[in-house]
């Protein structure tokens, strides 16, 4: 039986928000891009292959010119041609958001999760490119790039840098035959854009830091028996947090299967992780007991499970935690800098080793490549001051030369 097309009309196709893919049949699909944009494409199968192409952007394709070139492409299929040479003979050069389109199909499927496609799509659509979305690559100026940049690049620096990038990388792959504007890619730095807009390095100097808020290192020997009170998922999330000295998603997103209770070790898969090397962290007492308890009530593979099926706790818990108790004005985060602090203002332990535990590079990538998996137990030492130092356990003093070995 054949399958249903024209199954689409024109309310349905301008209130499609849902990002995806919705089927109008016949091979014809809109597509919605996180970002809200639409576009339409043909699907088809060759060689026992699906294939793709697109056939131009909503609204300026209406859906009455969508199906016209949506039969086109059945045509081409039924007679063995591809449809993608239907696109060559229109001699017309695609534009930018078409041009995004391709690359997200061709390329953006490598990436290595759905946030990072997610986040390619939002900075290349209307929300910074607006201005360039129908216009063709050869009609794209340096002026046109530097309209969009310069607005967000001292106050949005690390954005305004990847959004360049990813225009050079489009337009890059999209090179017009006649060139570009300028005989060079416009959104090019070296030569090009760098001499009309700040580096980033010296913006660094100019902006100042913004730190995360952190509960001074002496208050929290009186926080923690605070948070041990308390009886809720989340306190026992905050309290590994700080035992560990991790980061909040680390902790939140951790799995039963990343801990091995026989050498008391917890390991967290380079995908989590900032500098996207796995880091292995040296189970303390007080850690290694919390963790063993809530083993025993588990009830599936999140060591800090939520609500709902599947999902573990919502990243605002931690914070929500610390609000409860008064401390709000303080960040979960925080509590990396106020081991930092302590161990360098209160014991004798090397700086590397402070950094180890906070999963920091330290150094050049040969002296990185012979320390790592080396400073097990010196980091073990010294989580073991910090988790005495903060449970009281070790009186009012730390013993230096008792954990520095």
């Amino acid at each position: 039986m054949a399958r249903a097309i024209h199954k689409l009309n024109d309310v349905k196709v301008k209130t499609a928000n849902k990002p995806g893919r919705v089927s109008d049949g016949g091979g014809l699909y809109l597509r919605v891009s996180p970002s809200g944009t639409k576009s339409w494409s043909f699907m088809w199968k060759r060689d026992g292959k699906r294939d793709e192409i697109g056939l131009g952007r909503y609204p300026d394709l209406s859906l009455k010119v969508a199906r016209k070139k949506a039969e086109e492409s059945r045509e081409a299929v039924a007679l063995g041609k591809n449809p993608r040479e239907l696109r060559v003979t229109e001699s017309e050069e695609p534009s930018f958001a078409e041009c995004v389109e391709k690359f997200m199909r061709d390329i953006g499927k490598d990436f290595s999760n759905k946030k990072h496609r997610d986040q390619w799509e939002m900075t290349l659509g209307p929300t910074y490119c607006a201005k360039i979305q129908s216009k063709r690559p050869s009609e794209i100026s340096k002026d046109d790039i530097l309209g969009i940049l310069k607005p967000i690049w001292a106050t949005k620096t690390e954005t305004a840098s990847r959004l360049r990038a990813r225009i050079e990388r489009v337009l890059n792959t999209a090179r017009p035959e006649e060139g570009w504007k300028g005989g060079v890619n416009p959104a090019h730095w070296p030569g090009n854009l760098e001499n009309d807009l700040t580096d980033r390095r010296q913006l660094r100097k100019i902006k100042p830091v913004k730190h995360h808020p952190a509960m001074p290192y002496g208050e929290v020997p009186d926080f923690m028996p605070r948070l041990a009170d308390k009886e809720n998922l989340s306190a026992r999330a905050l309290e590994l947090l700080i035992y560990t000295v991790c980061r909040t998603s680390e902790v939140l997103q951790a799995k039963w299967n990343e801990v091995d209770f026989e050498s008391r070790l917890w390991t967290v898969p380079g995908v989590r992780m900032k500098m996207k090397v796995p880091h292995s962290i040296p189970l303390t007492d007080p850690a290694f007991e919390l963790l063993k308890s809530l083993h025993d009530i588990r009830r599936n593979d999140w060591i800090f499970p939520g609500h709902k099926k599947d999902k573990c706790l919502s990243g605002m818990v931690l914070e929500m935690q610390m609000r409860r108790m008064g401390v709000g004005h303080f960040t979960p985060h925080g509590f990396r800098s106020s081991f930092r602090d302590w161990a360098g203002d209160e014991t004798e332990f090397a700086r590397e080793v402070a950094e180890g535990c906070l999963a920091h590079k330290v150094g050049d990538n040969t002296e990185n490549a012979y320390r790592r998996g080396t400073a097990i137990k010196k980091r073990l030492n010294l989580l073991t001051a910090w988790a005495n130092y903060i449970t009281g356990a070790s009186g009012e003093a730390v013993q230096l030369n008792q954990y520095a070995g």
